[in-house]
């Protein structure tokens, strides 16, 4: 109870000082309650939802591990550098007889009141906030319509319960090295800024870029294809981001002596004090430069991440689409005089009507594959069926119009007792029998005809028509043959499609309307996931600002008495403020860099073209709002601690 008392006591005192730290975890479980509450409904909801549901279970589940990573992160750092600042308060603690562990229960005590606020706090949040969310969700398409949260109360207390284990998991290491001090080492080091990189922070440093690098090397080796998976390439950002912000005290010096030639060029005097100041408040440093690099990190990563798989499988698809025209279902209704094989009305798709695919082969030059989709699954060697979606093919059609990655064997050997698929079905070799359950139930087995690259998986299964029973014709890829004129080629389709109600497009035009529909709600998830994170971040960013510039009034105080002007202190603390918030933003896009690139070593490795997508604009984005909130929050705190006379608080 003494402890309790005594954290309270410093709670009353310095609670701007945790007000970064506080409004961090009260919107991380708020976010935590919003993705709970979601997903309980999501489960019992009527009727699934379909790909909406599975999208918005998706994105909530993503987006409450993100917002619990980085709550833990700014919570973590912002305690960390409390502790620090406090040295001389706990060595007068351990000098008026406090143990080691009592000065821990008060450390633990001030982050479990700052915690069960938080939790409480969020929750309230959470709960007016969700149907808030749920509705965006639907109007983007996110969540199926009418979905709707329900009254339970279970999420909310999971939601405080995570609070609360965040505010003291995040303090847990500052609370062993402040007990592990004795009350001398504590006064004597007050002042100074040493023994930041301690053997512990190395190893765990090391060990996490380690393991992210493990992680990564095994993948490529065994399974690139997980290294594209979603829940991927968003756990090993959090790896390297940790292992970055253990290690940014010792990263920071060599990144500050690059970053400040600039400064110290433009400004003999005040550009080499921003540095040299930087460099040896490494703590300080630290500290700020924390919640830039976990904002630009996540940024770069993720927004890098979901830009290389749209763009890698809009550059897949390009290259495995060699026809000129592709006739997909249109809206124009067909005319009357359709040939006698057409019955007008009937309810099939236009690409699907009977006689369209043989009026368009007698077309001259005109080389025809239509394709249209089917069920199946493939029985692996234990028993189990695994159902995936196949394609019908007209083999020699198939052949010469696609390009297909093809690896073994020939697509134009595929027969009704054959099948093409990609090497994740097992490397099956030319020939050997694949037992497969068709879409009506039927076990056949079938022959490999061929073998494709996996690439994005999208290269997907080929049967004949025979293996798809009711299976509909609904794309038409049409190549001109060398020689043929290609314009009255485009005359001739465009008169049949239009007889037949099909859509005409350009092979350049149907890959431009069928690629951004790949990334629209991945994009989308990006922003859910991201703009809370983001926006505690910032607060944090602020915060901790206020804290290290209040910390330093002394300094401060001795530099106006050398004959500094209040205009250059601030401008001092602002400039070394925006240099620590470069250096931060450089080790975020490291952390973006690493991940980009294992993604790009994946897709080489599953030949697929690996293109170079570099996410300037949201690291621009929240790089230049990191720097609009630090300059305004380092001048603001610096005037209000210049506010005293300089020798008031030199002597203080």
């Amino acid at each position: 109870m003494r402890m309790m008392r005594i954290a309270l006591r410093s709670l009353r005192v310095r609670w701007v000082s945790l007000l970064g730290a506080f409004t961090a975890l009260a919107l991380g479980v708020a976010m935590t309650a919003v993705m709970l509450l979601g997903l309980a409904t999501a489960v019992s909801w009527p009727g699934g939802g379909g790909e909406a549901m599975v999208s918005l279970v998706a994105a909530l589940g993503t987006a409450g591990g993100v917002s619990a990573f980085v709550s833990a992160f700014v919570v973590a750092s912002t305690f960390a550098y409390a502790v620090a600042q406090r040295r001389r308060e706990l060595g007068l603690l351990r000098l008026a007889g406090a143990t080691r562990a009592q000065v821990r229960l008060a450390v633990l005590a001030e982050a479990l009141v700052v915690g069960a606020v938080a939790s409480a706090a969020g929750c309230v949040l959470g709960r007016l906030g969700a149907p808030a969310a749920v509705r965006w969700l639907t109007e983007v398409g996110m969540a199926p319509p009418g979905f709707t949260v329900d009254q339970r109360t279970w999420p909310l207390a999971a939601a405080f319960l995570t609070g609360l284990l965040v505010a003291l998991g995040g303090v847990l290491v500052a609370a062993r090295r402040a007990g592990r001090l004795g009350p001398l080492d504590a006064l004597r080091s007050a002042d100074l800024d040493t023994g930041v990189m301690t053997t512990g922070r190395w190893i765990w440093g090391l060990g996490l870029l380690a393991v992210a690098a493990g992680l990564i090397g095994s993948a490529l080796l065994t399974d690139p294809v997980g290294l594209l998976h979603r829940k991927t390439y968003t756990v090993r950002p959090m790896v390297l981001v940790s292992a970055c912000g253990l290690l940014a005290p010792a990263l920071a010096r060599p990144l500050l002596r690059l970053l400040g030639r600039l400064p110290a060029r433009l400004s003999r005097w005040s550009g080499r004090l921003m540095r040299e100041n930087a460099a040896a408040a490494v703590r300080r440093t630290g500290a700020i430069a924390a919640p830039v690099l976990v904002s630009v990190a996540l940024t770069g990563s993720l927004a890098g991440a979901v830009d290389t798989v749209s763009a890698s499988r809009t550059a897949e698809a390009r290259a495995r689409t060699g026809a000129d025209f592709v006739l997909t279902p249109g809206t124009d209704t067909p005319s009357t005089d359709t040939p006698g094989t057409d019955t007008p009305g009937t309810d099939t798709p236009g690409v699907g009507r009977p006689g369209l695919v043989e009026s368009l082969r007698t077309l001259p030059g005109a080389v025809v594959s239509p394709t249209g989709p089917t069920r199946l699954a493939l029985v692996e060697p234990d028993g189990n069926a695994v159902r995936s979606e196949a394609r019908t093919a007209d083999p020699a059609a198939l052949a010469g119009v696609a390009r297909l990655p093809v690896v073994a064997g020939s697509v134009a050997a595929l027969t009704d007792d054959g099948i093409v698929l990609p090497l994740e079905w097992g490397h099956r070799a030319v020939g050997d029998p694949v037992p497969v359950v068709l879409a009506d139930g039927r076990r056949v087995t079938l022959r490999v005809a061929a073998v494709l690259r996996d690439g994005l998986g999208d290269n997907g299964l080929y049967v004949t028509a025979a293996n798809a029973p009711g299976s509909r014709t609904d794309r038409i890829d049409v190549r001109s043959a060398p020689g043929s004129d290609r314009v009255s080629l485009e005359a001739g389709l465009r008169a049949t499609a239009a007889r037949f109600g099909a859509r005409v497009d350009t092979r350049e035009r149907w890959l431009a309307a069928t690629a951004p529909a790949n990334g629209r709600t991945a994009r989308l998830r990006i922003v859910l996931v991201l703009g809370l994170a983001l926006t505690y971040t910032g607060i944090a960013l602020v915060n901790i600002l206020a804290m290290a510039t209040a910390d330093r009034r002394r300094e401060l105080a001795l530099l106006r008495l050398t004959g500094a002007t209040r205009t250059q202190v601030v401008g001092l603390v602002t400039g070394e403020s925006l240099l620590v918030v470069a250096v931060g933003a450089l080790l975020g896009c490291a952390v973006a860099a690493v991940q980009l690139g294992a993604m790009n070593a994946a897709l080489a490795l599953l030949g697929s073209p690996p293109p170079l997508v570099l996410p300037w604009r949201p690291v621009g984005a929240v790089t230049a709002a990191c720097l609009l909130l630090a300059a305004p929050g380092a001048a603001l705190a610096a005037l209000r601690t210049l506010r005293p006379r300089p020798v008031d608080a030199a002597r203080g």
